[in-house]
């Protein structure tokens, strides 16, 4: 196995791993974020250019998510869509909070 084979091997693993954790933490947004992009470099270097393009994109969301989730956590009063609300209509701020019979 070739240096750029493992190091395309790796980028994509913690792609998978990081996307896995990012409920976790706003910290594997960010991570996740820094894995698209090797996973990028990596398909550009490879000679894949549209894998590499894709991976370009998933970089850019990834991004998105991450500000949107700091913008959000700055905020004390986060306003929930109607369908983040179970059917008494109390706001909670993730579906983990609801109990199960809520829904």
């Amino acid at each position: 196995m070739g240096p750029l084979t493992l190091f395309g091997a790796v980028a994509v693993s913690l792609m998978l791993l990081l996307y896995a954790l990012e409920h976790r933490a706003r910290a594997f947004v960010l991570a996740f974020a820094a894995a698209c992009a090797a996973s990028s470099a990596y398909g550009f270097a490879q000679g894949a250019w549209p894998f590499g393009a894709v991976e370009v994109v998933w970089t850019v969301v990834a991004l998105r998510r991450w500000r949107q989730r700091e913008q959000a956590s700055s905020t004390d009063d986060v306003r929930l869509d109607r369908r983040d609300r179970p059917p008494d209509g109390r706001p909670v701020s993730s579906w983990r909070e609801a109990p199960v019979s809520a829904w």
